[in-house]
């Protein structure tokens, strides 16, 4: 297992870490959100100063959370690039990212999340970016969808669509992601 910095952790930092995310794990399943980093290292019977090592803040915790949800997600894009029909692949590819951003608040935050972000999420990210950027050309040199559309902008299309579905009524998701779909179609 590797650290931040990529070298290899000991073997009793590596228990460690491991313990730190499966309490983790537990305090979400058991719907406390709030990943309290003081509380996680008691219940995880280490330091404090051991979670902060591992993981610097909140949002490096749940980056580390979240991988397991990112690695599915660039699955997911690699299987809709390589689809017969390259809008049926990103229309199916928009509504699993789109249900997996609205099962988990935190793995959104960190789908949308720009700045300070791990070196595991951005090579996710990157691995992403490339299987989406290679089916918006394919769906673009169809003229199923308007020219210019890069990955980025695919994902913030779909974080606000997320934000409207959860700030608003759930049953217009449907609807919603609709409207996503059809502004990326060619003008008529």
């Amino acid at each position: 297992m590797r650290s931040r910095a990529g070298a290899e952790l000991r073997a009793d930092a590596a228990r460690n870490r491991a313990r730190i995310l499966q309490v983790a794990r537990e305090q979400l399943a058991a719907g406390d959100n709030s990943l309290q980093l003081n509380s996680i290292a008691r219940l995880a019977g280490v330091g404090v100063g051991t979670v902060y090592r591992h993981f610097p803040n909140r949002h490096a915790l749940v980056e580390a959370l979240s991988v397991e949800r990112f690695r599915e997600l660039v699955q997911e894009a690699r299987a809709a690039a390589e689809a017969e029909d390259a809008l049926a692949g990103l229309h199916r590819l928009l509504r699993f990212a789109l249900d997996r951003a609205l099962d988990d608040a935190d793995f959104a935050a960190v789908l949308e999340s720009t700045g300070d972000v791990g070196a595991q999420t951005s090579e996710l990210r990157a691995e992403l970016d490339e299987a989406v950027a290679g089916l918006l050309d394919r769906a673009s040199l169809t003229g199923a969808i308007r020219r210019g559309i890069e990955a980025d902008d695919v994902r913030r299309l779909l974080c606000g669509v997320e934000h409207a579905v959860r700030s608003g009524d759930s049953d217009r998701r449907e609807l919603y992601l609709g409207v996503l779909l059809e502004g990326l179609r060619p003008p008529r």
